[in-house]
């Protein structure tokens, strides 16, 4: 039975969820994220939302919340301290989208290189879910790897871990896959910043599909048109949706965040947002009405990766039309991910 009492509110465009948490929950609204307002969250038990759904005391401070769960890797746009100090339980979606974001990754490298894969190196900074398997596929090609993980290098130590300044000096490629923080230890605010810039030696290309706000974004305009970066590769901006036209148009690939719009992706991160909301309300667990994701390739070939995603034609339509920064991401079609390849 529903029970009578339970509010869920959820944020529209998060996917296949519709039809799955009524059978125990009498009260589940999908609102579209501008909707979503103080007045809106008043009576609301637990809030499901993306990333352009700020939580904080502004949202929250009236409500009885009790669980935001955001179907997104990140949670920049959550204030947890607040939500802690307050009792709300936050949870995301670790790991959902990292196969996209590799394939994202891949496929764009198959456009903007000259030469083998084989022969770069390539920079990682941030070995997480979707570092991983970075340098999983890119060992797998044969190409030289420098990790930059600050936190597992203090938790696992080993002598496997290159600096910042190493890889300043020796990439070919550099990739960033960081959470965004301004503070702590190891903080990633602009952290690719024009200090940064100026210590490269080899003018790598640069693919920022973490957080927009990890690269400086005039900095790295600046770092292009001097050539310390020969290309740039961006899916996350500063200041989304309202983005930097003079990166956009001296980016080699320019795409409007959709970086991890996979539709294993989504169906991940949906059942996990599910679980959270069952867990906590000790209700039966739900499955959504799709079929099981896939495992992630544990290898790749660079034709399949290639055949499977062109970031090209999203270059295209993010360039023609930039103001519908939004409506380019609502309305992306979900992609499949790249299929199990070896080395051509």
């Amino acid at each position: 039975m529903p029970n009578p009492s339970l509010n869920i509110i959820i944020e529209a465009n998060v996917p296949y969820l519709r039809g799955v948490l009524e059978p125990y929950a009498s009260n589940v609204h999908y609102l579209p994220a501008d909707e979503i307002t103080p007045k809106a969250v008043e009576n609301c038990d637990a809030l499901i939302v993306r990333t352009r759904t700020r939580c904080d005391e502004a949202l929250l401070g009236r409500s009885r919340c009790r669980l935001i769960a955001t179907a997104t890797i990140g949670t920049d746009h959550i204030d947890t301290e607040w939500c802690a100090s307050r009792g709300i339980v936050v949870v995301n979606a670790p790991g959902c989208n990292a196969p996209a974001v590799a394939q994202y990754v891949f496929a764009s490298l198959m456009q903007v290189v000259c030469k083998p894969l084989g022969a770069h190196t390539i920079g990682i900074i941030g070995v997480g879910h979707v570092g991983s398997i970075v340098e999983r596929w890119a060992r797998a090609l044969d190409m030289k790897v420098l990790r930059y993980d600050p936190p597992r290098q203090q938790a696992e130590g080993g002598d496997d871990w290159a600096s910042l300044d190493e890889i300043a000096e020796k990439a070919d490629i550099i990739t960033f896959h960081t959470p965004l923080t301004r503070t702590g230890e190891h903080p990633t605010f602009h952290m690719a910043d024009e200090a940064f810039f100026r210590k490269l030696r080899r003018a790598p290309i640069l693919i920022n599909s973490a957080r927009g706000a990890i690269v400086d974004n005039p900095a790295l305009v600046r770092a292009l048109d001097e050539g310390f970066v020969s290309k740039a590769v961006i899916d996350c901006w500063e200041g989304e949706p309202d983005v930097s036209r003079e990166l956009l148009h001296r980016a080699a690939i320019a795409t409007p965040h959709i970086a991890g719009y996979s539709a294993a992706g989504k169906v991940r991160a949906s059942q996990q947002v599910a679980d959270a909301v069952t867990t906590l309300f000790y209700l039966p667990r739900v499955h959504l009405n799709e079929p099981q994701p896939p495992a992630c390739a544990r290898t790749v070939s660079p034709t399949g990766v290639a055949e499977s995603y062109d970031p090209m034609a999203d270059t295209a339509a993010f360039r023609a039309h930039p103001e519908d920064f939004e409506k380019l991401r609502n309305s992306y079609p979900l992609r499949e991910e790249a299929p199990e390849g070896k080395i051509d």
